[in-house]
């Protein structure tokens, strides 16, 4: 589009400005970094960047539904980090970083090798206490990269590749965020999504008293809040949403790398602003954030027995206990795409959520003014002691998983006879009360008091061998953007949890008049250290999935809200300092352990070369729209390179007598499956399909692929491989 002279010059001073405020031109110090914009006039500088961050895509366990035989043999789509920056314009040094990870919850360990990274690059600028880390709580990516052993135990251990994918992506999506800090302005809003989540566990629901219950209209919130990111002249950059669903639209036996349906979500936003723009490469940055995430479920058609020749076949599971015929296997939660498949389902519950946020980004939203503060403090919950408001002395526990952890829950059902809402004294089978000894050590009295009445099956606060099992101390952190607060969570809190939590930080910061009846609270979660679950006490006393992985015990819930809200002064603009903190955790990655074995060779077989194609396109006669073109190649590991920021395939159609690349793999309608046909001879093939989408122009077409092939004694070596030309019509 064409712009005048006057739009020309704005920009220009845009770009200086936007220069100024991210690079050290005078010196190095942060101070003289705000050298050139204290005359600007706008209330923030805002910077959205976006990083590759997908690891293995083969032979690495999967994390979210921590089943030993979901390990990976392809890609779907790629796992990106959406970093937004908010700094106060008057004072550039005040500023805020969230990432929103497509990852399935927040580590320790990962988020300290991010801090490190951006505080040694940018000192003084990004810290520990500023840079809050968030997941979109996928249950379909790569898996291995957290500290704890407990979450590393089915991926066979540590996965440093996995881990360094998702540290390096996340730093360059914050370095490009920095990059393209500019003078904007901000704005919030919130809708309602009726259709895009389903409580998993209304039975513990439905203990949460009678009259709490009665002043919300679902057993599941339905909100769907906004921040819109605009530049100087409105219009818009991008926006970080918030709302509470699983990452589990696909499903357990799924083993293609994917981003569940807030990855889809932002893949659909951002082509639909920027069609032409391959996925990753985007300008425009949509973040779909996790909330209170839970109970939730985006199988929203509900939980069904699939017991095939038994009477309960088809019928809804037991509504206490998820089971069918007295056992959780069969149990499963259906989306609404379920009679076409997961991955329907996973797009569907994506465009709920894109629906809410178009909505939000077509109508005029609330601005938002005011200071960026923030607040950051470590929390050791073993055994912490705090007074309720009565004036009741309480205390956590040591970690510790409950018997109906292993159960599982609708969307991922548990194995053995394991079952949920069992908080029996009596154990559900006497041999786990023989063997969980084996595992972790047995709880003590004090444990099994202070726990009660969860029956504990395993007692990780008290496993240290060879590293810590679970954490013992969380990351605490609340991020203020003028009237817009973010209570950045260590857990996955419930439903009835986030409720209670966000109402008593906002009774609070409006008590201390810190903000007024103008305040948003939003939760963001799982975040900075994976705590597991947080049920409220009633929920707690069922000893369902969620209560059996509240980990601190049935006080987990009150002592956070205790925390939050004594920090919430240090939001107030004339605050200064931090609070005081308990020791951050002990470092662990270290210590990791790794059974995953290396990629020792590649091999093309007896007449082949790297990239042959074994079985071709048609090309008899033209493809139409809703055809699956396939073509199979020679192929070698995916692990020798993980083609971070590039491709493992291009669909590229011939414009002008040129090779253009129109899709790669990070479109929902491509897909790379990788196929170990010979371990002994270093033998594979790659699997590549395009689904064509309605709308694709006719012309002529090819797909590509794009390998790495390790020799037993030399250097790595790329390839590439192209399948026959085919025609659409």
């Amino acid at each position: 589009m064409m712009r005048s002279a006057m739009q020309l010059v704005h920009h220009g001073l845009l770009c200086l400005t936007a220069f100024l405020a991210s690079t050290s031109v005078f010196s190095n110090d942060a101070s003289s970094r705000t050298v050139g914009i204290q005359a600007v006039s706008a209330q923030y500088l805002l910077g959205l960047g976006t990083g590759d961050i997908t690891g293995p895509v083969v032979e690495t366990n999967m994390m979210g539904y921590a089943s030993l035989s979901q390990v990976d043999t392809g890609l779907h789509m790629r796992q990106r980090s959406r970093a937004f920056i908010v700094a106060d314009a008057s004072n550039p040094s005040n500023r805020v970083v969230f990432i929103n990870a497509d990852i399935a919850m927040g580590d320790t360990g990962v988020r300290r090798s991010i801090v490190s990274a951006l505080s040694s690059q940018f000192p003084g600028l990004y810290t520990n206490e500023n840079i809050a880390l968030s997941s979109t709580h996928q249950h379909s990516g790569v898996g291995g990269y957290l500290e704890d052993l407990l979450p590393q135990i089915t991926a066979l251990g540590y996965v440093k590749e996995a881990a360094d994918a998702i540290v390096n992506g996340t730093i360059l999506a914050v370095q490009r965020a920095h990059e393209s800090l500019a003078p904007g302005k901000l704005s919030v809003g919130n809708t309602t999504v009726l259709d895009g989540n389903r409580n998993r566990s209304p039975s513990a629901y439905l203990a949460n008293p009678a009259d709490e219950r009665a002043r919300y209209e679902f057993d599941q919130d339905k909100d769907f809040t906004l921040l819109r990111f605009d530049d100087a002249s409105g219009s818009a950059r991008g926006f970080l949403s918030f709302y509470a669903v699983h990452g589990t639209s696909i499903y357990e036996n799924n083993t293609l790398v994917s981003s569940d349906n807030k990855g889809m979500a932002a893949y659909l936003y951002e082509a639909s602003v920027e069609p032409d723009a391959m996925p990753g490469k985007a300008t425009f940055v949509a973040g779909f954030a996790q909330s209170n995430v839970g109970d939730t479920s985006p199988n929203t058609l509900g939980a069904f027995c699939e017991s095939p020749g038994q009477p309960w076949d088809g019928q809804p599971c037991d509504f206490d206990h998820s089971t069918c015929g007295n056992r959780t296997e069969d149990c499963h939660g259906r989306g609404p795409g379920f009679r076409i498949s997961d991955f329907e389902s996973n797009r569907i519950i994506a465009q709920h959520q894109v629906d809410g946020a178009k909505t939000l980004m077509s109508q005029p939203l609330t601005e938002v003014t005011g200071p960026v503060k923030w607040v950051h403090t470590y929390m050791n919950m073993s055994f912490r002691q705090f007074t309720l408001p009565n004036g009741t002395t309480v205390q956590t526990c040591p970690p510790a998983m409950g018997f109906s952890f292993a159960g599982g829950t609708t969307d991922g059902p548990g194995a053995f006879d394991f079952i949920q809402g069992d908080n029996s004294s009596n154990p559900q089978n006497p041999f786990w009360e023989i063997v969980k000894g084996a595992v972790t050590p047995l709880p003590t009295k004090e444990q099994i008091d202070c726990q009660f009445p969860k029956p504990i099956l395993l007692n990780t606060g008290f496993a240290h061998f060879p590293y810590e099992w679970s954490p013992s101390t969380v990351d605490i952190q609340m991020l203020r953007i003028g009237q817009f607060v973010i209570l950045v969570m260590p857990g996955e809190l419930t439903t009835m949890s986030g409720r209670r939590l966000r109402e008593a930080v906002r009774a609070k910061l409006i008590s201390e008049g810190v903000l007024g009846d103008e305040a948003y609270v939003v939760i963001a979660g799982p975040a900075n250290t994976y705590a597991h679950y947080v049920a409220t006490r009633e929920e707690y006393s069922v000893q369902r999935y969620e209560g059996a992985s509240t980990i601190f015990g049935q006080w987990t819930l009150d002592s956070y809200i205790d925390k939050y809200s004594s920090l919430v002064s240090f939001l107030s603009p004339t605050a200064t300092g931090q609070p005081e903190s308990d020791p951050a955790p002990p470092e662990q990655t270290s210590k990791a352990i790794s059974l995953q074995t290396p990629v020792v060779f590649d091999a093309a077989g007896l007449g082949h070369d790297f990239g042959d194609v074994l079985t071709d396109v048609r090309t008899s006669s033209p493809y139409a729209a809703g055809e699956a073109v396939i073509a199979t190649f020679v192929g070698a590991n995916p692990r020798n390179n993980l083609r971070l920021e590039q491709t493992f395939l291009s669909v590229d159609q011939l414009v002008n007598g040129e090779w253009k690349a129109v899709r790669s793999d990070s479109h929902p309608s491509t897909t790379y499956q990788w196929t170990r046909t010979s371990t002994i001879l270093g033998t594979s093939t790659v699997n590549i399909t395009w689904v064509i989408e309605d709308g694709t122009p006719s012309g002529t077409y090819r797909l590509a692929y794009f390998g790495d092939s390790k020799p037993l004694i030399g250097n790595i070596s790329p390839f590439v491989g192209h399948s026959s030309n085919f025609t659409i019509s």
